[in-house]
């Protein structure tokens, strides 16, 4: 499912997925920096939304349900130019419809990066 997607693109690498919880690390590297070589906002709301729609679709009746998000916010607290970031994602709401999943990105000594809210949508699949 990872393959030729913007998880694998990115080096993301998921390291636990559990009911209402994900956990996923990526490196601050080549890939995910921006031209002053920050770690890039898209790069770290990517990091979010993948593991919230993990998360989600984890919660889901999978032969007769899909997730797709539906809106994403983040605040970048905190600049990071190298090693490895991790995002943590907890559910805060899980409707019939929409999911509300809270994310936060931290760096190797535990400090906030960035802090993400994630709503996805619960998609009824055709037969």
């Amino acid at each position: 499912m990872i393959k030729n997607t913007l998880i694998e693109a990115l080096g993301i690498e998921i390291t636990n997925i559990e009911r209402g919880k994900v956990t996923a690390t990526m490196s601050v590297d080549h890939r995910t920096k921006q031209p002053f070589g920050l770690l890039h906002g898209g790069a770290s709301v990517a990091l979010a939304e993948t593991v919230a729609s993990l998360g989600a679709y984890e919660l889901v009746d999978k032969e007769t349900e899909g997730v797709a998000g539906l809106e994403i916010n983040a605040n970048h607290v905190r600049p990071k130019t190298d090693g490895v970031v991790t995002a943590t994602a907890t559910i805060l709401h899980q409707g019939k419809t929409t999911m509300v999943w809270d994310i936060k990105i931290t760096d190797e000594q535990d400090r906030l990066i960035c802090v993400s809210r994630c709503t996805m949508a619960v998609i009824k699949r055709n037969k």
